[in-house]
């Protein structure tokens, strides 16, 4: 962390906090809509769909007006956003006033407020971490999300067994105002933002992140094989809930069990990837962790109730997350190599929203295919089609393979 730098440390603290608290409340609205509001497979789709979308319509707007401001008071606003959006469920449940339609209302909130920290956070992230140690910077902030996941959703279960889902909302609320704090303890001046062109390009400043993202070969390749994964497997995670929990009859601890431990995974893979980047390469690692992560999710097809059922959630997500957890740093660290510093929040909003509008998508889509066909069939679907996504990684020239600087040392 030293090397890494005080002001990282900090940025890495805040980080932390918000994520257990998210680790916490996983699969918390859809606990909520099943189980107090008795909503449907259809119900709890549109809900992460719905939510989604319409966050990701209103975060467009936020990456110019970003661009060209202080990053870090920007992180702060939006988790003081999510704190307060977060903070109305509990009270709404406890004076009996609850309803699906404000589950939709927060979920839009949130959705859009996330886009923006993260676009926000790693634009900040640029600037004070030097391109030679990016990829320890995200490969720290990777293990967080994963140790995070391993242990947040049993002990969220555990919470929800004791005290009711509305519980979890409250902790994951109270972990965006830590995480506010957090990042207003950062005394080191932040550098200026790029100059704000004289004249305003508003419509071509919307579309400018698309247009970089676009024009350039090998992000174009990563973003859309990226995106593409990504709306596959969140498509099938509000199904799988229905399924384990409503047709399957699993408790809410085993729900929380199954998703949690698969997580060692990520955490491992996060850890390891600077290791595998020093001795295979940058290019080899993003094409054969990106092509093996697309073919774990087939295997959800086979579960069954009781033990057997578990082990087979458990194996095939322990699979997938592990792979997760090596590619994601990675590319993550190379998309920021690759953009400069004065469009990385457009870039990044432009990714993240097309990756929510995307999931938003398939997810309403998907939903209505459980509907008609099954839970298991759609489950299926995604399962298959995530195959043929491999197709979409870039395909470098056979040049050497290029090891980043420092890309093994030990942090």
């Amino acid at each position: 962390m030293a090397k890494l730098g005080r002001t990282f440390g900090w940025l890495w603290t805040a980080y932390a906090v918000s994520a257990y608290g998210t680790g916490l409340g996983f699969g918390a609205f859809s606990v909520i809509a099943i189980e107090i509001l008795h909503a449907g497979s259809a119900g709890v789709a549109a809900l992460s769909a719905a939510g989604l979308a319409i966050g990701a319509l209103l975060a467009v707007p936020l990456g110019p007006w970003m661009e060209f401001r202080a990053k870090r008071p920007v992180l702060i606003t939006m988790d003081v956003v999510r704190f307060a959006a977060m903070a109305t469920i509990p009270f709404a449940y406890w004076l009996d006033v609850l309803s699906f339609a404000q589950l939709l209302v927060v979920s839009v909130v949130a959705a859009a407020a996330k886009i923006a920290f993260t676009a926000a956070s790693g634009a900040y992230l640029k600037t004070v971490v030097p391109d030679e140690l990016l990829l320890a910077a995200t490969s720290r902030f990777e293990s967080t999300t994963w140790s995070a996941t391993v242990l947040g959703p049993p002990l969220g279960g555990a919470v929800i067994g004791l005290l009711g889902p509305v519980a979890t909302v409250v902790l994951d609320a109270a972990s965006y105002l830590l995480s506010a704090l957090g990042i207003t303890a950062i005394r080191e001046p932040e550098q200026p933002p790029a100059p704000k062109p004289a004249a305003p390009r508003r419509w071509s400043d919307l579309a400018d992140g698309w247009r970089h993202l676009l024009g350039h070969r090998t992000l174009r390749r990563l973003f859309l094989n990226t995106v593409g994964v990504n709306a596959l497997i969140m498509a099938t995670e509000p199904l799988l809930s229905v399924l384990m929990l409503s047709e399957l009859g699993f408790p809410v601890w085993q729900y929380g069990l199954a998703f949690a431990i698969p997580c060692l995974g990520g955490l491992l893979g996060a850890r390891a990837s600077r290791r595998i980047v020093a001795r295979f390469g940058e290019r080899t690692v993003l094409r054969v962790f990106g092509t093996l992560r697309a073919c774990w999710p087939l295997g959800l097809v086979f579960i069954q109730p009781g033990l057997a059922g578990l082990v087979v959630v458990m194996v095939t997500e322990f699979g997938l997350i592990l792979c997760i957890g090596v590619y994601n740093p990675v590319m993550a660290a190379h998309r920021l190599r690759e953009v400069d510093r004065d469009r990385q929040a457009r870039m990044l909003t432009a990714w993240s929203v097309t990756r929510s509008g995307t999931t938003a998508a398939l997810t309403l889509i998907w939903g209505v295919l459980a509907q008609l066909t099954g839970t298991r069939t759609a489950i299926a679907l995604a399962g298959i089609l995530l195959l043929a996504t491999p197709f979409l990684l870039p395909r470098w020239s056979e040049r050497p393979d290029p090891v980043p600087s420092h890309a093994g040392e030990p942090r």
